[in-house]
């Protein structure tokens, strides 16, 4: 019966958006938009600047996704992301009372709403190693063309068709501020040790800018480009090591979600136990707690790679 009726939902709802012409990337647009707006008061914007007041949690994971997809350049995606989440939202809340569980509907439309944004922070860190090896070969080959002609603009320029984003983007910018905007190389050289937040190219920029007043300090360039390859090989090491508790509490969720099934055929009276009275709902429930709890936990293990405009 309750099946029928969640279908009997899913079908009025979706004749509601084809009756009114609502596309679902503007429905789901809209309401992130809201999640996502800023404080309604100047009391609450003084409290967030000092950081004395938190944002939502929700707030927090939409715009910390918001800049993983701006750094891999994919922020076109991201009302995509919307509406996959709002789906499976309501995915969850549907299974959960399919399964006659009503104590589990918070819980699984909550867990199921944030899947999309952790699976983005956690391909946050193979974007990382991605962007750090194209890093190494953009650093490479525009210090190799400064060394021959110590001029770092035309450098820029002849390379930049052999560049990757989001490498690229970032000397595009270089590029055009001074072209277009403001040809002073020191302050453009400021702005583009801002936008990407990696120590060695943090050097390389400084070294570039002491060249500017002494071109015999270009040798000091090549030096600092070759510690990302040392970089790389440290890295690679670390996120080995970091994967290792994800992998173990994937497992281990496969396993208490197995168990569930598993019971079905091994006691069938502890299993109607476990779906069909309240304290076995209740427990099923708290599980999910635990899980869904543990799982934001283990995704912050990996940081995405900070990107900054």
């Amino acid at each position: 019966m309750l099946t029928l009726q969640v279908a009997a939902c899913l079908g009025i709802i979706t004749g509601t958006f084809l009756l009114f012409r609502i596309r679902l990337n503007d429905f789901t647009g809209n309401i992130f938009r809201r999640l996502m707006g800023g404080p309604k008061g100047i009391r609450e914007e003084i409290l967030e600047e000092t950081r004395r007041k938190k944002k939502s949690y929700l707030r927090r994971e939409m715009e910390e996704v918001q800049g993983i997809l701006a750094a891999t350049d994919r922020e076109d995606t991201f009302p995509v992301l919307c509406t996959v989440s709002l789906l499976l939202f309501a995915a969850g809340a549907a299974l959960s009372i399919v399964i006659g569980n009503f104590f589990l509907v918070p819980v699984a439309a909550a867990g199921f709403m944030f899947l999309p944004f952790w699976y983005i922070k956690l391909t946050a860190s193979h974007f990382k190693r991605d962007v750090s090896a194209e890093l190494e070969t953009a650093l490479s080959i525009i210090t190799t063309a400064y060394l021959r002609s110590e001029d770092i603009l035309t450098s820029v320029e002849e390379n930049l068709e052999y560049l990757n984003p989001p490498v690229k983007n970032v000397f595009q910018d270089f590029v055009s501020r001074i072209r277009l905007i403001d040809p002073d190389l020191e302050e453009a050289l400021e702005s583009l040790k801002g936008k990407i937040s990696n120590d060695v190219f943090e050097e390389w920029v400084d070294a570039l800018k002491a060249c500017l007043y002494d071109r015999s300090l270009k040798t000091t360039l090549t030096p600092v480009v070759a510690k990302l390859s040392d970089m790389r090989i440290v890295n690679a090491e670390l996120e080995y090591l970091v994967y290792e508790p994800r992998k173990e509490f994937i497992t281990m969720v496969v396993l208490v979600m197995g168990n569930i099934p598993l019971l079905y055929f091994l006691n069938q009276s502890w299993y109607d136990t476990l779906m069909h009275t309240i304290p076995g709902q209740v427990m099923l429930s708290i599980t999910g707690i635990v899980i869904f709890v543990s799982a934001a936990h283990v995704v912050k293990l990996t940081k995405p790679i900070e990107y900054r405009t």
